[in-house]
Formats: C-alpha cells, sequence, structure tokens
C-alpha cells in the first residue's frame, strides 16, 4: 500500500505533457552543471594536495580557508559585488529612464553605443582603462601635465580603480533588465499621479520603482553574482593589493596545484551567494512582483 502511494504520484509526474521533450535538456543540465559541482564538492573534502578521489573525507580544506585568511578576500569580493550594485543602481536609474521613456528615437542609437563594448575582449578594454585613465602615466596624466601643469594621481591597483572597473564592466547587465522594468510602467499611471498632484519624487517611490521591480530585482542579482564571481578586474586593476576570491580560486587550481582547497574556496562561494539570492527573492516575493499571484 506504502510502496503504491509512492511509485503512482511519481508515474502520475512523468506523464505530464511536454515532460518527455525536456528530458534530453535536463540529461544535459545534469551532466554539465550538476556533475561538475558534485565533483567539486567530493574534492572539497579531500586532503589537501591530492589529484584523486581516494583518501578519507576532511575538513581540513575549510580549516585552512580560516587559518589562512581566505576568507578575507572572500569578504572583500562580497563588499565589491555589493557595492557594484548599489553604485550601478545610482548611475543606471536615470540612463534607463531616459531609454524607456525620453530619448524616442533615439533610443536605439544609444542602446547600440552601449552594447558595442561588449564586442570587444574585456582584457583589451580593461587595459584600456589602464592606459587611458589609471595609469599615473598614462594618456590623460600626460595630457593634463602638458597642458594645465597638473599632477594627476595613479589609482592602479587600488580598490577604487577595482569598483570602477567592475561598474564598467557590468553595467549592461544591470541597465537593460532596468529599462524593461521602467518599459512596464505604463505612462497613462504616471500622467495621472502627476495630475492628482504627485511629486516627482512621489512618482518615482510610488509608482515607478514598484512596477519597474522586477527588472530592478533581476538586474541587482546579475550585477551581485557576477560580480562576485569577477577575476580579471581584480588582477589586471587590483594587482597584488586587491585579492578577490576568484584570485585565490585559481592561484588554488594553478599556481598551488590545490585541487582541494581551490574546491572548498569554491563551495565557500557557491553556499555563501546562492543563500544570499534565495534569501533575497523570498524576502522580496518575487511571485507577487511578477504579478503570479
Amino acid at each position: 500500500m506504502i510502496a503504491r502511494l509512492l511509485i503512482r504520484p511519481a508515474f502520475a509526474w512523468l506523464r505530464q505533457p511536454g515532460l518527455h521533450a525536456a528530458v534530453p535538456i535536463l540529461i544535459l543540465l545534469a551532466i554539465g552543471f550538476i556533475g561538475p559541482l558534485v565533483l567539486v564538492a567530493i574534492f572539497s573534502f579531500m586532503p589537501p594536495r591530492s589529484f584523486t578521489l581516494d583518501g578519507a573525507p576532511t575538513i581540513e580544506n575549510y580549516q585552512t580557508v580560516v587559518e589562512q585568511s581566505f576568507y578575507l578576500s572572500l569578504l572583500r569580493s562580497f563588499a565589491f559585488a555589493a557595492g557594484t550594485v548599489v553604485v550601478l543602481a545610482l548611475v543606471c536609474y536615470p540612463v534607463a529612464l531616459g531609454l524607456a521613456k525620453l530619448f524616442g528615437r533615439y533610443a536605439g542609437l544609444l542602446t547600440l553605443i552601449l552594447v558595442l563594448p561588449l564586442f570587444v575582449s574585456e582584457n583589451v578594454r580593461l587595459f584600456g582603462w589602464v592606459l587611458f585613465l589609471l595609469k599615473g602615466g598614462g594618456v590623460l596624466a600626460g595630457a593634463a601635465k602638458a597642458v594645465f601643469g597638473l599632477e594627476l594621481a595613479d589609482m592602479l591597483y587600488s580598490n577604487t580603480a577595482t569598483l570602477m572597473g567592475l561598474c564598467y564592466v557590468y553595467l549592461p547587465f544591470m541597465l537593460f533588465p532596468m529599462v524593461l522594468g521602467l518599459s512596464m510602467v505604463q505612462r497613462d499611471v504616471v500622467e495621472a499621479a502627476s495630475d492628482l498632484g504627485a511629486s516627482r519624487w512621489q512618482i518615482m517611490r510610488e509608482i515607478e520603482l514598484p512596477l519597474a521591480m522586477p527588472g530592478l530585482v533581476i538586474g541587482g542579482l546579475l550585477t551581485f553574482v557576477l560580480s562576485l564571481g569577477a577575476l580579471t578586474e581584480s588582477k589586471v586593476l587590483g594587482g597584488s593589493k586587491v585579492i578577490m576570491i576568484a584570485a585565490d580560486i585559481e592561484s588554488a587550481f594553478t599556481f598551488g596545484q590545490n585541487w582541494p582547497l581551490g574546491s572548498a574556496l569554491s563551495m565557500l562561494l557557491l553556499v555563501l551567494a546562492g543563500g544570499l539570492v534565495l534569501l533575497v527573492l523570498r524576502k522580496l516575493d518575487l511571485d507577487a512582483i511578477l504579478k503570479r499571484r
């Protein structure tokens, strides 16, 4: 009787329309996504500097994270990711509002201009920032000294340079979901609120932000997760002074040849980032925001 109660719902689930068509992609996701994560999780409990799955499980790698202060780079990465989201939210909101509501026929041209940098390698763009703006002997510093006699400070290998690079690289990932969110705000609703005497601040707070919330949430989560795992920005713009968790993971897997330690760092990043994202989604009640219920 118990077996029948357990097996019947399983077969009923397998008989759902369209499930058979989804089986290939489910298998592909299991092999390409879940499989590597399981291997990384297993490796994180292997003895340090071992390259096989043999041996008794140990938590020594997680102890090393605390003892050798790897958690500092993890905290730094979370701080940079949060700072990137805040800065881009403030910068992108007026631009997104203009693209969605104000620029009209020029919105397509401006969107193309914003998208064009994505066709250039991230490394090339960041080194362009280094040569033009951030390096003390760069183009902008040389021009300022020649024309105005000013000595610009060298901003390279600093927290400021790293944050600027993160904001520059991940700006489209915040901007375009925000544009889609603001596009959901009907002009008639804004005009009705204005006719009833609402100020611009009240319209933004009571109408635009709640209605555009799906785009804001998606853009913020995309930006946060991508910034959290950023590697190139910390290496090119931060050097050895600004070390983020992705740099420690790469070093453990390559130069350190310590796969179990790299796996432990990866699992900590995955668990903490995934838990935080799930907590935010739970607190924000995404179903209510998307008007599903």
